[in-house]
């Protein structure tokens, strides 16, 4: 059954399985301990600390191995807040940041302080320009992702540091889904990362901060891994997943070639086999192994539902999974649509049969899907019969509203609108992302008795 999710979660490498089966029979004693126990654990430990270091560009005594990434995040971006509190509480990330970064920041605002979301292009590209706009005499720490968790867009992490060292601000890079394929830009003053997206096992994460950074770790003290990560260290998962980054990073120049060709042929062909699909994401900086793409008149459970029948593993970012109610931060701030939303990532070692019979099954899954919610079957427009029209949805979730607007948009005349009622807040991305699909104008957003009411104006 071929895994297409490797962004949420990496198959364990096979180095990775090999180093913390060795390391369970010798790393199991306290390294903090003087007798032979604990010098082989501690042993173990400084070893797995040199090669994540080298891995991630940075001092060994300037990484810390937390219980995950999440947690990764949490403490560096405390951390940092708290060391820098006399320069201000002001707070910068990019609008895609995984939800670890903004649930920091929104706790960091429930606690008094301030934070502000730099946007993004249709890509997913944030500006360095705006970037550096955002930040204030006040701004204690800036936080940016190298590469996107949902739609594979690489960042200008450079060039935004740049910007950060001229204001004298710290930047936190979330390196989770890009470690493993090469090492982040320099510039940064902290980073962290993920072990299970890289192939190693879950729970470990890293947390590198620059020597020179004011850094006040928060919680109870621990005199463990420099008082940054507190208790007892699980030495033979660092192992393994220390192991494993080093042995990713020496296959990565390889199969990121022959992954990203995979990609490009899924990029290529999807949207001439499935009407009214939008590939999302930067065409060329990107990750290697991921492609995102959202299909009209298609609920995301369903499609994912039906794709693992067919013995498919992917993702979702839509509106309409059964994790979230409400439309993907990351989708809604790119302003793509978001209904019908399927994320494939490439685990290495993906065949092209693969590939080739996810293309073959893709367009009568997504066929059936929409058969069954009533999607029409082109956009054929029927005879006009009146200026105006009223479409109720109201307590219709995704991707209902946007069927009902595309079958009664030609009913009424070129220049007429159509009038959309909904309460499900998916609406407000996807009909104007409709609206660009299918060349017809969206006037906007008035407010109704219940829900809101979005109005669009045919065009053609």
């Amino acid at each position: 059954m071929p895994y297409f999710d490797a962004a949420s979660s990496a198959p364990l490498h096979p180095v990775a399985r090999q180093a913390l089966l060795a390391a369970l029979d010798e790393g199991w004693s306290d390294p903090a301990r003087l007798y032979r126990e604990g010098r082989r654990a501690r042993l173990l430990l400084d070893a797995a600390r040199e090669a994540a270091a080298e891995a991630v560009g940075c001092r060994p005594d300037e990484l810390t191995f937390t219980s995950s990434g999440t947690r990764a995040v949490h403490s560096g971006i405390s951390g940092a807040l708290a060391g820098r509190r006399r320069v201000g509480r002001h707070l910068v990330v990019s609008a895609v940041e995984h939800s670890s970064v903004l649930h920091s920041a929104a706790a960091h605002e429930a606690r008094g302080g301030t934070f502000a979301e730099v946007p993004v292009d249709r890509a997913g590209t944030v500006s360095a320009a705006a970037y550096g706009e955002a930040l204030r005499e006040d701004t204690a720490l800036a936080c940016l992702q190298s590469a996107n968790h949902e739609v594979g867009t690489e960042q200008p992490v450079a060039e935004v540091a740049e910007a950060c060292r001229a204001a004298g601000v710290p930047l936190l890079v979330d390196a989770a889904q890009s470690l493993g394929w090469g090492p982040v830009p320099g510039g940064w003053s902290l980073l962290t990362a993920s072990a299970h997206k890289w192939g190693g096992p879950s729970g470990v994460g890293l947390l590198a901060v620059r020597k020179g950074v004011r850094f006040a770790p928060q919680g109870a003290a621990d005199e463990r891994e420099s008082g940054r990560a507190a208790g007892f260290e699980n030495i033979p998962a660092v192992v393994a997943a220390a192991a494993s980054l080093r042995a990713v990073r020496a296959e990565a120049a390889v199969e990121s070639v022959r992954l990203r060709a995979l990609v490009d042929r899924i990029r290529a062909t999807v949207g001439s086999v499935v009407p009214d699909v939008e590939v999302v994401g930067d065409p060329v900086r990107r990750l290697p192994h991921l492609v995102t793409f959202s299909c009209l008149y298609v609920d995301g459970e369903t499609l994912l539902h039906e794709l693992d029948r067919e013995g498919f593993s992917v993702s979702s970012g839509s509106s309409c999974t059964s994790s979230t109610l409400t439309p993907s931060h990351v989708l809604k701030a790119m302003g793509v649509l978001s209904e019908g939303n399927v994320r494939v990532s490439l685990p290495a070692g993906t065949t092209e049969e693969d590939v080739d019979r996810f293309l073959r099954v893709l367009p009568g899954v997504v066929a059936g899907v929409r058969e069954r919610l009533g999607a029409p079957v082109s956009p054929a427009p029927s005879p006009a019969t009146a200026a105006s029209l009223v479409v109720d949805a109201l307590g219709r979730r995704c991707p209902i509203p946007v069927i009902e607007l595309a079958k009664v948009i030609g009913e009424v005349p070129v220049g007429g609108t159509v009038t959309v009622l909904s309460d499900d807040e998916a609406a407000r991305l996807d009909i104007p992302a409709w609206c660009e699909m299918r060349e017809q104008e969206y006037v906007g957003e008035e407010p109704a008795d219940r829900g809101s009411a979005y109005v669009v104006r045919r065009l053609s």
